[in-house]
Parts: structure tokens; C-alpha cells; sequence
């Protein structure tokens, strides 16, 4: 093979033991810790430097930093001399990476920004809603104490117990036009002592 035909359309640097970056690359493919540890050494502050132009937290950009290094090693294998430089190759992943991370930065604020408004303006006001409930509760119990027992009970066991007025009656031992007739009465006590008006 000529020398002219395995040339490589872009510079090759040499890093330091005289190892290309393509050399380093296919040492790391077949798991070399050493090749990486110097591919590491030459690649990381352009790594970072890329990252953190893109997301302007140092934090955040040595952690990714540090993703799109695992990366490199766990996918070496996939890297092709003939489509590009391994220095392509790594910081198109750095620059994929960070985008990653704004969007999903970004993302995560949409979310808490929607939860926030949600929780922060309710439909209603749930306390005023309690109150209001409550003094409902305690407004049909003082009416319905204001009944006669036997108006009560068949009240009681007709809208609260679910029962028909003929199981309401079995259950008074009474008879169904007795029941039917306490129930009326009941009820028109029960409506003007709430103030509903009729119909």
C-alpha cells in the first residue's frame, strides 16, 4: 500500500508516546485503557470547551464532559476513519450531548413552570368550598333535628340509607301511606327550614 493511498484528508496530530488519534481510536475499540486514558488526556479540554459554550455551567458541562467520554469508550467500536477524524467524531457527540441537555434542561422548566401555575391558581377556593360544605352539613343537621323522630327516621333512611318507601316502611313496621306521609311532611319542613324555595 502506498503511503498516498492511506492518506487522511484532515491533519493528524501526534500525541504525546507518538500515537495518532485514529491509532488511539482503534486501540480503544479493541479495549485498551491505556489508548483511551491518553485519547482522554488530548480530547477533554476541547471537549469541554465545546460543552460549555453551549450550556454556560461549568457544572453541568464537566458532567457531560465526563458522559461523552464514557461514551467514547463504550462505542468506539462504532467509529469510521473513513467518515471523518476521531476529533470530529468525539466533539459531534459532545455537541449532540449538550444539545441533549438544554433541551432537556428546558424541558424540565416547561414542567415546573406548568406545575407551578397549576398549583398556584386553583378553580376554586378550596377553602372557602370546606366552609361553605361544612356549614351546609351543620345547617341540614339542625333542620333535620327540628323534625319529629318519626319524620327523621323516615327521612334518614330514605335519602341517607338509600332505601325505598316501602322498605322504609317495612323497616318502621309502619304502613306505606304512613311513611308516604311523613316523608311529605318531612320534607316540606326540612325545605322551609333551609330556605329552599318551591317550585
Amino acid at each position: 500500500m502506498s503511503e498516498e493511498s492511506t492518506a487522511l484528508p484532515w491533519p493528524v496530530a501526534v500525541g504525546p508516546g507518538g500515537s495518532t488519534p485514529v491509532d488511539l481510536m482503534a486501540r480503544v475499540a479493541r479495549g485498551d485503557s491505556d489508548a483511551f486514558s491518553q485519547l482522554y488526556d488530548q480530547m477533554v479540554p476541547r471537549v469541554y470547551g465545546l460543552i460549555r459554550r453551549v450550556l454556560r455551567n461549568p457544572a453541568q458541562s464537566e458532567e457531560v464532559t465526563q458522559e461523552v467520554m464514557v461514551e467514547v469508550w463504550r462505542t468506539a467500536t462504532r467509529y469510521d476513519a473513513d467518515r471523518g477524524s476521531p476529533t470530529s467524531w468525539i466533539l459531534t457527540m459532545a455537541h449532540r450531548r449538550a444539545i441533549d441537555r438544554v433541551r432537556s434542561e428546558q424541558s424540565a422548566t416547561d414542567r415546573e413552570q406548568a406545575v407551578a401555575a397549576a398549583s398556584a391558581s386553583p378553580e376554586y377556593d378550596e377553602v372557602a368550598e370546606a366552609v361553605t360544605t361544612n356549614l351546609e352539613v351543620e345547617q341540614v343537621r339542625h333542620c333535620l333535628s327540628a323534625l319529629t323522630e318519626l319524620q327523621r327516621e323516615s327521612v334518614t333512611l330514605a335519602y341517607y340509607g338509600g332505601y325505598s318507601y316501602r322498605e322504609v316502611a317495612e323497616l318502621l313496621d309502619a304502613k306505606l301511606a304512613t311513611i308516604k306521609a311523613r316523608m311529605r311532611d318531612g320534607l316540606i319542613r326540612l325545605r322551609d327550614c333551609l330556605g329552599v324555595t318551591g317550585r
